[in-house]
């Protein structure tokens, strides 16, 4: 694989960030010490509509969860990984299954040969960053 697969194109990014609405956080938890409740809240901050994906399926930030994506009963645009990477492959597969516009790996979660899968299927990718981050980065109010 080339570094293009790690790196994200600002294109990407701002695509991703900008033109979409519903974002999946796989691994969002009612656990406030966790960097998905606070990616989430400002994710929810800049518009978005969150909706936990986890095992327990617990309600945050006001927001029903769902114990995988397949339970979600509605259209998701991106899914935003917070699972270690050796798990990160099989959410891809699933997001892919889904229909989504978007995979997003947070920082650290890196799984190049799942990210080729889910460029190949016409998804934007996203890999090893923090929207939390990038929304100042690249401007978006």
């Amino acid at each position: 694989m080339t570094t293009s697969t790690l790196t994200p194109t600002d294109e990407t990014i701002r695509r991703v960030l900008q033109d979409t609405t519903t974002w999946a956080v796989v691994g969002l938890s009612t656990n406030t010490a966790r960097a998905a409740y606070g990616v989430a809240k400002t994710l929810q901050r800049h518009g978005k509509r969150v909706v936990p994906v986890h095992p327990s399926a617990p309600t945050v930030h006001g927001e029903q969860g769902f114990a995988t994506l397949a339970e979600i009963p509605f259209p998701v645009d991106v899914v935003d990984v917070f699972v270690r990477s050796e798990l990160a492959g099989d959410i891809a597969d699933q997001a892919i299954a889904a229909g989504t516009r978007a995979v997003w790996f947070q920082l650290d979660v890196i799984d190049q040969v799942a990210a080729a899968r889910v460029r190949d299927a016409g998804l934007d990718m996203v890999m090893d960053r923090c929207p939390a981050i990038e929304l100042p980065r690249l401007g978006i109010a």
